[in-house]
C-alpha cells in the first residue's frame, strides 16, 4: 500500500477519532494514529481497550490491527503546541484529517502543518468561531498555494450545507436556507462540552448568534422556541429556534441566502445543557448509540420551496463516513474549488449524498 492511502488522523483516540479510524479501515486506508498520549493511541491501535468502549470490539480494530495491511499500525505522538511534532506526524501522510477540539486551539496549527506538508486537510469543527477563523485567516494563502482545505466536513457544519446545496439545485440565490435538526436525544462527548466552553467564552456570557441579512450577529436575548413540521415518523415537534450550529459558517460561505436558520428539537437541547447528560453509550457492534435523528432543510426563494431530509443514527458516528468520503474525494481529485471551500463548495452534493446511502438515508424534494 502506498503512501496515497496513508492518512493521518489527529485525535485519533477521541470518540469521533475513532469512528474515523475505522471507516478509513473499512476503505482500505491506512490510518496514521496522532495523538498527544502514546499509551491511548497503542490501545486504539493494538484494540486493548475495554469492550464498549468506542473502538475494541465495538469498531471491530482489534483484528485490523498489526498484520491487517502487513505492517503494524503506525503511532505518531504529537501535539498542537509543538509544530515539529506535526510535522513528523504527518511525514508521509497524504492528507490529514483533525478530529482534536477544542479546534480553535487545534484547527490553525495542523492547517499549518498541511500547508508545509504539501497535503490536504480536513477537520470536523462544529465550533462556528473556529470555523470563521479558518475562512478568515486561510483563504488567500490556500488559494495561492492551490491546496485544499474543508473545514467542519462534519453532521454539523457539513453535512447540512451538502443538503442545502442539493435541495437549493440550480437556483443562483434563495431567500432563506432552514436547516432542523430532529435528534431524538444528544448525549454529549467530553469533547463537546470542552468545545462549547471554548466558543462560549470567545462570544461572552450569554451571547448567542444568528445569520441574518446576510451577515452573523449577536444577540443577547433568548432564542425563540416554536414549533416545526419534521416530517414522519418524527412529526411536529417543540424546536428552539436560532440554536445556531456550523451551518452559518459553511451554507453562506458559498450560497448566496441571506438568512440561515439551525434549530434543534427541545429535548436534544436540554440534554446538551444539562451537567448530568452521559456521554454516548454503543448499543451495537459498531459502537453507534442508540440516538437516532432527522434533518430536514427547507430553501425558500421568492413563493418557492425546495426541501430535503436525511435521517440516520448517531451524529457522532455518521461523521466518520462524511469526513472519510471527503477525503477519498480530495485525494481521486473529485473536487470543485481549491484553497478553504465547504462541504457543499467543495463536492458535487447531490453525488456526495447518493455515496452515503449505506449510512445515511436522504430524499431531496425539488
Amino acid at each position: 500500500m502506498g503512501s496515497e492511502r496513508a492518512v493521518a488522523v489527529f485525535g485519533a483516540y477521541g470518540h469521533t477519532g475513532r469512528f474515523v479510524v475505522a471507516e478509513l479501515r473499512a476503505r482500505g486506508f491506512r490510518p496514521v494514529l496522532v495523538g498527544r498520549d502514546p499509551d491511548k493511541l497503542k490501545a486504539l491501535a493494538y484494540g486493548t481497550e475495554p469492550h464498549g468502549t468506542g473502538v475494541s470490539g465495538v469498531h471491530g480494530v482489534e483484528d485490523r490491527a498489526a498484520g491487517a495491511y502487513g505492517t503494524a499500525p503506525d503511532i505518531r505522538t504529537a501535539s498542537a503546541d509543538d509544530p515539529a511534532s506535526v510535522d513528523r506526524a504527518l511525514t508521509g501522510a497524504a492528507a490529514v484529517i483533525n478530529c482534536a477540539g477544542p479546534f480553535a486551539t487545534t484547527a490553525a496549527p495542523v492547517i499549518e502543518a498541511a500547508l508545509r506538508a504539501g497535503i490536504p486537510y480536513l477537520d470536523v469543527a462544529a465550533e462556528i468561531e473556529a470555523n470563521l477563523d479558518t475562512f478568515a485567516h486561510y483563504a488567500e494563502r490556500a488559494h495561492e498555494a492551490q491546496a485544499l482545505i474543508v473545514p467542519a466536513m462534519a453532521f454539523f457544519g457539513g453535512f447540512g450545507d451538502l443538503l442545502a446545496t442539493a435541495a437549493m439545485g440550480d437556483w443562483a440565490t434563495a431567500d432563506e436556507v432552514h436547516i432542523a435538526y430532529g435528534l431524538s436525544s444528544w448525549h454529549p462527548t467530553a469533547g463537546t462540552r470542552t468545545a462549547g466552553a471554548v466558543s462560549r467564552e470567545r462570544r461572552g456570557a450569554g451571547r448567542r448568534l444568528r445569520y441574518t441579512a446576510g451577515r452573523l450577529e449577536h444577540r443577547d436575548d433568548a432564542p425563540p422556541t416554536l414549533e416545526w413540521p419534521f416530517p414522519e415518523p418524527l412529526g411536529p415537534r417543540t424546536v428552539i429556534g436560532e440554536f445556531t450550529m456550523a451551518d452559518v459558517v459553511t451554507v453562506p460561505s458559498h450560497l448566496a441566502v441571506p438568512e440561515v436558520r439551525t434549530y434543534m428539537t427541545a429535548e436534544a437541547a436540554r440534554d446538551l445543557s444539562s451537567p448530568d447528560t452521559p456521554a454516548p453509550a454503543a448499543v451495537d457492534e459498531r459502537g453507534r448509540s442508540d440516538q437516532t435523528f432527522l434533518v430536514d432543510v427547507v430553501v425558500r426563494s421568492g413563493g418557492a420551496e425546495r426541501r430535503a431530509v436525511a435521517r440516520g443514527q448517531d451524529i457522532y458516528a455518521v461523521t466518520a463516513p462524511l469526513v472519510v468520503e471527503a477525503a477519498e474525494r480530495v485525494l481521486t481529485g473529485r473536487t470543485r474549488a481549491v484553497g478553504v471551500a465547504s462541504a457543499g463548495r467543495m463536492f458535487d452534493a447531490p453525488d456526495f449524498l447518493r455515496a452515503l446511502s449505506p449510512h445515511i438515508g436522504v430524499e431531496l424534494f425539488t
